[in-house]
């Protein structure tokens, strides 16, 4: 990670200077905490916006300017981005809160808009054989890839950060970094290790060397999975968009059909958070759905 960008670090000269140097050192606490860069970046460039509408001391905020503030922002704008902001302002509030930068609470849960929580998209039983068809005509670098998604469940921002050296043939484990820089191991299927195997033998890879390579010998990054992966889906015939997170839902919906425990998907996938695992359990399988036909008719 280059330290120079120093993202943590807010610049923005419409802030009070001591609004900023409370927003520097809630930015650095989230930093320090390991959480990831786009979310800091994120949260830095809405408490700006926050105070670019509401140039107030902090010590002056008050609930009724908050409350506008939001009902002024949700105009014309998604569930989904009315809870990302108001849950960025309240973080940043409850750090002040804690850090008695101010006395009281200024942000009322009640606020929060309620989100229906769809189900993740998947690819079902004969999507998945088309795309494993497909897969046998690709070119060895994005079968290796294709079968490592699916076989592994990784996300597609920690198989691009992956090199060769994270790679054990033998016990057919990879070493992950995950969110919040936490190390994890996942595994691979025999098919997966072959395939990946005769890839790095055909461009004779170093340890060091970027596990996904493009053809200007770097690093395959996100943007170029997530293309291989929706031309992937085009050649497979898909009625709906083929990218890497599809392949992780799926690799939890099969482990949770063959009979996998929740707690051993979530470890599997790095969810701290057994909740998040859950969701899964609310997909009909297969086995589900036969047995309900043969009840049911």
């Amino acid at each position: 990670m280059d330290e120079s960008k120093k993202y943590w670090i807010s610049t923005a000269d419409h802030l009070l200077d001591e609004t900023r140097q409370v927003l520097n050192e809630y930015l650095l606490s989230l930093k320090l905490a390991n959480k990831a860069e786009a979310t800091i970046e994120k949260y830095r460039r809405i408490v700006e916006s926050f105070f670019k509408d509401c140039s107030v001391s902090l010590g002056d905020i008050t609930t009724e300017q908050v409350r506008t503030w939001l009902t002024n922002f949700s105009i014309g704008k998604k569930a989904g981005t009315i809870e990302l902001y108001l849950s960025a302002v309240s973080s940043f509030f409850a750090f002040c809160l804690e850090e008695e930068y101010m006395e009281r609470t200024v942000v009322k849960k009640r606020w929060r808009p309620k989100i229906p929580h769809s189900l993740p998209k998947y690819l079902d039983e004969f999507e998945y054989a088309r795309v494993k068809v497909t897969s046998e005509h690709l070119s060895i670098r994005n079968r290796a890839l294709l079968l490592f998604l699916l076989s592994t469940g990784c996300r597609v921002s920690e198989v691009a950060s992956l090199r060769v050296q994270d790679i054990d043939f033998r016990k057919r484990k990879v070493d992950v970094l995950g969110k919040g820089r936490k190390i994890r191991q996942v595994y691979f299927s025999e098919e997966c290790g072959l395939v990946l195997r005769n890839y790095l033998d055909s461009r004779s890879a170093n340890e060091e060397d970027p596990l996904f390579m493009n053809k200007f010998g770097n690093g395959l990054q996100v943007q170029g999975i997530q293309i291989v992966l929706r031309k992937v889906g085009v050649k497979a015939g898909l009625m709906q968009s083929f990218h890497p997170h599809m392949c992780r839902h799926t690799f939890a919906t099969n482990m949770l059909a063959r009979g996998a425990d929740l707690q051993f998907i979530a470890d599997v996938m790095g969810h701290s958070d057994l909740n998040t695992t859950r969701i899964y359990a609310q997909i009909p399988t297969e086995d589900m759905i036969l047995t309900y036909q043969n009840i049911m008719g």
